[in-house]
């Protein structure tokens, strides 16, 4: 039993609507936990998930005051609530969504992450997420900060400063937590790897599935989906039903990585290059150099001239709509 500390009716008013609010979030996080046991996720993470449910449910006030207050790193100071999902929660007090939850649902609302923004509707909202892999206000801030916003098509200099002055009058920089210095960029090897296991599995049909309920995707689709985990760090990886994906039928090529644990969050778009030096193998888009590098570590170009696919274990299949042979999953 909570008791409730306020002077008026008007106060305790507020305070009981915070606590229901804190009761959504924490059956939110309760049921992140629930699917991605049915998913078969890593014991570890499903009760990181449940724990945070249960710090959330026990606060004796309101967790959107003690964002509004002292930030997200006053989040992240609470029990069993680490950097990701203190991102999830202030995802849940600001846009009233988690991207995590939504995606284990199969559901896809993208338009939701950034169109509360004045200047950014539901297809610029898509745009923006497809580009720069980002789900929450602090990342669209931190975008709009260093100039990658610029750089989403649609999005000129003086949108981008209107969308940075609505966020910082949103005091959403408060709730921006620099990365910790000692964490590393995630390997290359590893995120190719991860997609290599998702494909190889995926058409093994050895994956738990679930069913898309996004707008633009067929009734009844469903989706193999992996939950891994290397050296700590926390994966989920998914076929791309993305509007762009699906406009250029690539739901069974483009592979998203979503990385989520108690020190970080990403996400990855795996694709099969289809033009230059990499042409046919599986790169990771916004880190091509890289994946030069990881190909020309494993000889990969030589076997590929000796009549050898750089995925063996995926079937070469004819793109119709550009003439070419291509990898997919």
């Amino acid at each position: 039993m909570v008791v409730i500390d306020a002077n008026s009716p008007v106060q305790a008013g507020v305070q009981i609507d915070g606590l229901q609010e804190n009761r959504k979030i924490a059956n939110q996080l309760a049921e992140i936990a629930n699917l991605l046991n049915e998913q078969h996720a890593n014991e570890y993470r499903v009760n990181a998930y449940r724990s945070a449910a249960k710090t959330i449910a026990g606060l004796r006030s309101p967790v959107r005051d003690l964002l509004e207050r002292d930030g997200v790193e006053a989040l992240i100071a609470l029990p069993a609530i680490g950097v990701s999902i203190s991102g999830l929660i202030e995802s849940a007090v600001r846009v009233g969504r988690i991207p995590l939850l939504d995606r284990l649902r199969g559901q896809s609302n993208a338009e939701h992450f950034f169109a509360t923004v004045p200047g950014i509707g539901p297809q610029l909202s898509h745009r923006i997420y497809d580009h720069l892999h980002i789900e929450t206000l602090p990342e669209l801030l931190r975008a709009a900060k260093d100039g990658r916003l610029n750089r989403v098509p649609g999005i000129g200099q003086k949108r981008c400063e209107a969308i940075q002055a609505c966020l910082s009058q949103r005091d959403v920089a408060k709730q921006l937590v620099a990365k910790p210095k000692s964490e590393p960029v995630v390997p290359i090897d590893e995120l190719l790897d991860i997609d290599r296991d998702y494909l190889k599995r995926a058409k093994e049909e050895t994956l738990p599935k679930i069913r898309l309920s996004s707008r633009g995707s067929i009734e009844g689709d469903w989706v193999p989906v992996l939950h891994t985990e290397r050296e700590g760090r926390h994966y989920t990886a998914m076929f791309s039903h993305t509007e762009r994906a699906q406009q250029q039928e690539k739901t069974h090529d483009w592979v998203i990585l979503f990385r989520d644990d108690e020190h970080d969050h990403g996400r990855w778009t795996v694709i099969t290059a289809q033009y230059g030096e990499l042409k046919g193998f599986r790169i990771v888009r916004g880190r091509e150099k890289d994946c030069e590098q990881y190909y020309h570590r494993h000889n990969a170009y030589h076997q590929r001239e000796a009549g050898h696919a750089p995925y063996p274990e995926v079937p070469v299949q004819w793109e119709r709509e550009a003439g070419r042979f291509g990898v997919h999953g």
